[in-house]
């Protein structure tokens, strides 16, 4: 059986600095039609960066959607959607933590909620870190926190990591260093 829907109109309800809200209606496989609402978004980038001591550097930062503070590993938007992300990535590790690499290990992409966004999130993992100054943005408060690797897994099994990128870049580095691949 072909899924696929067709676009028929779009219409703009908002553009924002990070997001775009448009209304579609969307012809159905079975010829009839149905409303879409599509938040459109450049996309982003994580990085687990992983120290020497086996400790995942996190982010401490206030989430105002949740309004409450989450763990995060670093991440940022891509400035356009012809940004390389591996480059994205770099420059938010650096912003955010101050820390650099020349080891990146391409994780995977993740599609955050794929029933009305269309972000894709690029996920690497980096050890051999150097370290240096951070720059945040301006409107970036956080704090760096640094957890044992196994300790995070705990975390997320145990649901004190909520964010969605954590999580998934976590398993995954869990699973790779599982089978020896990391």
């Amino acid at each position: 059986m072909n899924l696929t829907e067709k676009t028929k109109s779009q219409e703009y309800m908002f553009k924002g600095k990070i997001i775009n809200l448009r209304r579609d209606v969307a012809i159905l496989p079975d010829g009839s039609e149905a409303g879409r609402e599509v938040v459109e978004h450049n996309g982003g980038v994580c990085v687990l960066p992983l120290t020497d001591e086996n400790e995942i550097i996190f982010v401490r930062q206030f989430r105002y959607p949740y309004m409450q503070e989450l763990l995060e590993i670093p991440a940022g938007k891509r400035d356009s959607k012809d940004e390389d992300p591996l480059s994205c990535g770099k420059r938010e590790l650096k912003e955010e933590t101050g820390a650099e690499s020349d080891n990146f290990v391409f994780l995977g992409e993740l599609y955050p909620s794929p029933g009305y966004v269309n972000e894709v999130i690029y996920m690497y993992y980096a050890d051999g870190l150097k370290y240096g100054e951070s720059d945040p943005d301006d409107d970036e408060f956080l704090d760096l926190v640094k957890i044992p690797f196994e300790k995070a897994v705990e975390m997320v099994i145990g649901g004190e990591i909520k964010d969605a990128k954590t999580q998934s870049a976590i398993l995954k580095v869990a699973h790779l260093k599982a089978n020896n691949k990391i």
